[in-house]
């Protein structure tokens, strides 16, 4: 329904020491720099449903749990061009109203403009869900968007 929302629209990251962090209703990217060279047998990406840990050459980069629940069975990793780890996990609640404030229960927190972008940003996608025939990738929202917008489903 929303395929590529996301590529037409852009992403909001939230930055971090080692790369960013992004999201959409179903899923969250993170994206992690690593030094170039790096080898996958240099990586150990441990992703369970509530906890990552992430090792590179030995040194630990990621550690501790989610902000919320993740589909373990549907996480993946990969090293693109032996300098980025790609992690995506699949949200378990996949609500527009789901937009995580955090990496990890109090890390990597997004500041409040980037938290509102994202807010933004996950409610257009539901917008795109409901309407696929619109198109809302260049769209600008405003007014009541928290917790994933307003709901029109009581309306006649």
């Amino acid at each position: 329904m929303s395929v590529h929302f996301e590529e037409k629209s852009g992403v909001v990251p939230c930055k971090t020491p080692w790369g960013s962090w992004y999201q959409t209703m179903e899923e969250v990217f993170i994206e992690v720099d690593v030094p170039h060279g790096t080898s996958a047998k240099e990586v150990k990406c441990h992703l369970g449903s509530r906890d990552i840990e992430l090792l590179v050459k030995g040194k630990e980069i990621i550690k501790g749990k989610f902000f919320d629940t993740t589909v373990s069975d549907e996480a993946t990793w990969t090293l693109e061009d032996k300098c980025l780890i790609q992690i995506v996990l699949m949200k378990t609640n996949r609500e527009a109203g789901n937009c995580w404030s955090s990496l990890l229960e109090g890390e990597y927190c997004a500041n409040a403009w980037v938290q509102d972008q994202m807010q933004r940003k996950l409610t257009l996608e539901r917008f795109q869900r409901e309407n696929p025939g619109f198109d809302f990738s260049g769209a600008e929202i405003s007014g009541n968007f928290a917790g994933g917008g307003p709901d029109f489903s009581t309306f006649q």
